[in-house]
């Protein structure tokens, strides 16, 4: 572990600067250390530490910082020195890296990572207290002075990561669906939510194979026999067990990234304060959003969708929509019977319904990166700072990276329900004959066989709104990172050129006798783009190189 010793520490700007020391300590231990050596403060007339700091000095001297407007309450201060389990909030983490960094663009960047990585991991013991004592009624260190929490109210947003606000246990008890979802995301390993997709997927390929719908072929009334068991589908297997955990694994990584390194170190080079761009109050900010795209899901999407395209048409025997694995019943009730039928669908759109809520969720969190970008007010001026401008384009071209990255998933989630959707209504035997069948009349220059069926296609729809908001959000963080400065025009431009190729593939789908080269050709640059996300950009790259090595 770090020692702090006075003696063998450097001075910055005639003050006190210790380094990070990376060491594990929480947001308690690290302050109390700091604080006993008086990092940051100014040195004595007499050219040797000061000594350790107050709260009174160090209150002082952080409301003394020029762009620190409202400045930062005695006792706020004085709930640092104390022995609690209380931690700081994002908005004071700026300013006493300010303190800790001695004014120095860099050291500050540093402090910032360091006094917030202590205040996660105070925070993950207070998790692991709770679960070791959950029948505790409250906590026993709370101060018995309500002047602190009424304080504390005004400034810092209520969450587990911020100093504690008055109320807290009332607004506890308030469900907040924008946190929760935004905890899925960024709580816990990455690796738990596309572990949890992939196995609902997996169950429910399980109990198709054991209700014997895995692989089922019926005859058309025109005499064509079609394919449609339920591993046959890929909107039910390759989407859900490829696709959406490939998503929210990038949504995480990415929303990791931004919370913990992106958006501290851009607090660096902005003079916006932190009471205006806090994380958690932009993922408030958008609750609305996150209820509506829940009610849609699972009303809609998820209970209305599957009363008409399978509840119904089971109960009535039959309906204007296309036969799949979910109303087989329908004409091979000796495979599986209606209501068995019933309960398998049931379960299938319950897990399908509440997956899309999560991507829908996962695209509202990633335009919450894009606004959060705009918020901390990056302008040219910082941009043209020594020493900073590299990271900065650095920090928002891997922000833009990923969004593009997510973009190319959500485009192919949707030719994945379309195709599926388009298969159906076809001639084709099964789907790998569709695209077969397609590519040889083309090649051949022989025309498509049509039939006299006119059916429903549901699904077109839902996959036009989830190609659509996902290309919303790419435009939206094109625009913004466009207005940063110019540097970002080239690569923004090949992004853009591939999500208008794969939207334009979506739109083709079983639109011409060929669909499937486009197909082909659209499916072969997404996985490329998400391998190589920069599109093979030497000059782009640069900037990422430099800052690996640096």
């Amino acid at each position: 572990m770090l020692k702090f010793d006075p003696c063998t520490n450097s001075f910055q700007n005639g003050k006190l600067f210790l380094p990070p020391p990376n060491d594990g300590s929480d947001w308690k231990e690290l302050f109390k250390k700091l604080a006993a050596v008086g990092a940051g403060r100014a040195l004595g007339e007499d050219g040797f530490p000061a000594g350790p700091w107050t709260p009174e000095l160090l209150a002082e001297a952080i409301s003394q910082i020029d762009s620190n407007r409202a400045g930062v309450d005695l006792r706020t201060v004085q709930l640092w020195f104390q022995e609690n389990d209380r931690g700081i909030s994002a908005a004071n983490i700026r300013w006493l890296a300010r303190v800790f960094g001695c004014d120095d663009p860099e050291a500050t960047a540093a402090w910032q990572v360091e006094l917030s990585a202590a205040q996660a991991r105070l925070q993950a013991k207070r998790r692991e207290a709770k679960k070791a004592d959950s029948r505790a009624p409250e906590r026993p260190d709370l101060p018995p002075d309500p002047k602190v929490d009424d304080e504390q109210s005004s400034s810092v947003e209520p969450t587990p990561d911020a100093e504690p606000e008055p109320n807290a246990d009332r607004k506890k008890q308030r469900i907040s669906l924008a946190r929760r979802s935004e905890t899925l995301f960024n709580g816990g390993s990455p690796l738990n939510l596309p572990a949890a997709v992939f196995a609902g997927a997996s169950a429910l390929g399980f109990l198709s194979y054991i209700l014997g719908i895995h692989s089922a072929v019926y005859l058309r009334a025109d005499n064509v026999a079609k394919e449609v068991g339920f591993l046959w589908a890929p909107n039910w297997t390759f989407l859900f067990m490829v696709l959406l955990p490939l998503f929210f694994a990038l949504v995480t990584e990415l929303l990791a990234f931004w919370t913990r390194e992106g958006r501290v170190k851009l607090w660096t080079w902005s003079d916006t304060t932190t009471s205006h761009d806090d994380w958690a109050r932009n993922v408030e900010g958008a609750s609305f959003s996150y209820w509506a795209v829940f009610l849609i899901c699972v009303l809609f999407a998820g209970v209305f969708q599957w009363i008409g395209v399978c509840l119904i048409p089971l109960l009535e025997g039959g309906a204007d929509y296309a036969t799949s694995w979910g109303t087989l019943a329908i004409v091979r009730p000796e495979i599986i019977s209606v209501p068995v039928s019933i309960g398998f669908t049931a379960l299938a759109y319950l897990y399908m319904c509440l997956c899309f809520f999560l991507f829908f969720a996962g695209l509202i969190l990633l335009h919450t990166m894009i606004h959060d970008l705009r918020r901390i007010g990056l302008d040219a001026t910082v941009l043209q700072q020594a020493g900073s401008q590299d990271e900065v384009y650095e920090l928002c071209l891997r922000l833009m990276r990923g969004i593009f990255r997510c973009t190319i998933l959500g485009l192919l989630v949707a030719l994945c329900m379309k195709a599926q959707s388009s298969y159906l209504t076809s001639n084709a035997k099964n789907i790998l004959d569709w695209l077969a069948g397609d590519l040889s009349s083309a090649l051949a220059g022989r025309d498509g066989a049509s039939n006299g069926f006119h059916y429903r296609m549901p699904t077109h729809y839902s996959s036009l709104l989830v190609a659509l908001s996902t290309i919303v959000v790419f435009v939206y963080g094109s625009i913004c990172l466009r207005g940063i400065g110019t540097r970002f025009h080239k690569p923004l431009w090949k992004m853009a050129a591939v999500v208008t190729l794969l939207f334009a593939t979506y739109l083709l789908v079983d639109a011409f006798v060929g669909f499937s080269i486009v197909l082909g050709i659209g499916v072969f640059v997404a996985v490329f783009s998400l391998v190589d996300p920069g599109l093979s950009s030497r000059r782009s790259n640069e900037i990422g190189s430099r800052q690996i090595v640096s």
